[in-house]
């Protein structure tokens, strides 16, 4: 072994068969259609993969599945669709709005529900507010949240309008928000006023002050005030979610 090979010592051998309700209520029902369907994507790619885009809503439907040669390719390139619409308006669409699509739990023990309606609603406001402030296709947004249910709002809501959102994980301090806000020079920042992180309060608000001492490019701080915390406010640049 060389110097610099990484070597497995994790061996795990037994296996887990799902109980027969499971596998009946389940896409793939069976280990045989699983290996089935896997054959097929390394034999027929193309053709696998085409079968799996049916399941998507698609504003324009691709007429070639894959284009190019190793390592350019492309997917689907003459295909157009969202995915904030395939994750929530086909689903209400299809009479389902009243089914839960996210279920919370904080770690202070509270606990909130949201429906698929509930959800796209939410949603749809957000991608107005970041429309409202200026945003467009290929702008990018830095997401600093703990773990709310308005995190997976805001990057819905993202990927509604077509910005890029970075997800800074909100357990790093204020360089590694500066850092990864200019390296995709991202102009609004998502945040909220405190994030619980075993058993502390993560001062969300503030590392984002401090981070974007250096950060140019950033004309807008979104605050989801989650606990109504004391944080400092720049006029003309904070916004109340």
């Amino acid at each position: 072994m060389s110097e610099h090979s990484i070597e497995s010592v994790s061996k795990e051998a037994r296996t887990f068969e799902p109980s027969a309700e499971f596998s009946r209520r389940a896409r793939i029902t069976s280990r045989a259609k699983y290996d089935e369907l896997y054959q097929q994507s390394i034999a027929q790619p193309e053709l696998f993969w085409a079968e799996q885009a049916k399941t998507l809503h698609w504003f324009t439907p691709p007429s070639k599945v894959l284009s190019g040669s190793l390592p350019d390719v492309k997917w689907f390139e003459d295909g157009t669709l969202n995915a904030s619409y395939n994750c929530l308006d086909r689903h209400v669409a299809e009479g389902k709005g009243d089914k839960i699509a996210l279920s919370f739990e904080g770690e202070p023990g509270d606990k909130r529900t949201l429906t698929y309606a509930q959800l796209l609603a939410q949603t749809s406001k957000l991608a107005n507010v970041l429309l409202g402030l200026g945003l467009e296709k290929g702008d990018r947004v830095a997401i600093y949240m703990g773990m709310v249910p308005e995190a997976a709002i805001a990057m819905l809501a993202c990927a509604r309008i077509g910005a890029i959102h970075s997800v800074v994980f909100g357990g790093f301090a204020a360089e590694a928000i500066r850092d990864r806000v200019n390296d995709q020079q991202a102009s609004l920042v998502i945040t909220q006023d405190g994030g619980h992180r075993r058993g502390q309060l993560v001062p969300l608000k503030d590392n984002v002050d401090r981070a974007l001492e250096q950060c140019p490019s950033v004309k807008n701080v979104l605050v989801f005030k989650r606990y109504g915390n004391p944080t400092a406010w720049k006029e003309g640049r904070d916004l109340d979610w």
